[in-house]
């Protein structure tokens, strides 16, 4: 057993960084590549497929939440441990990742160098748990927590808004006169204060926060 290779299934949305990531675990020689999703249906069926020892999951992935998407992936294939990627380091995201299953957490920023040693110290010790996020963001108060109904700023409100409607990152930059890299800002700041991971978390946690199951609304033309 000692001679067989950790073998990894990667999924992100992100073509170049799903590129990036295999790349780099490639150039390990006791780590195996079995196969890459784009989405969370894909990674069902990859890890019923693969089998894999290790999943490396993007959680900010659309469509369904992330919590589904692992426990999707355990039901067919629960031997294989679950380590979340974000970009997001808050600690009631962590802790909801956590007690969704996920054997590790690790901000996207880690190095390559810890991004091994958390697939190597995973797959040989199955009691333990891997976090790898800035000390500021995991000690900081829990977004959802702390959060109140003016928490967002009235910009922020008007992106979430639109965003509840499914307009895309363009069509609300049009809407609003701004830059489309502006309204990406806007949604990062967002998903931080909430502590979401998607649009439809977020706007499941604004409504939740503020009381009203309106929230955010349409705006009048």
């Amino acid at each position: 057993m000692s001679g067989s290779p950790v073998r990894v299934l990667l999924v992100d949305d992100h073509t170049l960084l799903l590129e990036a990531v295999s790349e780099l675990l490639r150039m390990e020689d006791d780590i195996e590549i079995v196969g890459t999703a784009g989405d969370g249906g894909s990674a069902v069926a990859m890890a019923a497929c693969v089998l894999p020892d290790i999943v490396l999951l993007d959680i900010e992935m659309p469509g369904e939440t992330p919590q589904e998407t692992l426990a999707r992936i355990k039901e067919v294939s629960p031997s294989s441990s679950i380590i979340a990627l974000s970009m997001h380091d808050g600690a009631g995201l962590v802790r909801e990742m956590l007690s969704a299953g996920a054997r590790g957490y690790l901000h996207k920023s880690v190095s390559r160098q810890d991004l091994v040693a958390a697939i190597r110290s995973v797959h040989r010790d199955r009691s333990r748990m891997v976090v790898s996020v800035s000390s500021n963001g995991f000690h900081a108060p829990d977004p959802a927590e702390a959060a109140g109904p003016g928490a967002l700023s009235a910009r922020e409100h008007e992106v979430l808004a639109l965003a509840a409607q499914a307009l895309s990152n363009r069509q609300i930059a049009k809407q609003m006169s701004i830059t489309e890299g502006t309204v990406k800002r806007h949604l990062r700041n967002i998903f931080a204060k909430l502590g979401a991971v998607s649009r439809i978390d977020a706007v499941n946690k604004a409504m939740a926060l503020n009381g009203q199951p309106g929230y955010p609304g349409r705006r009048s033309a």
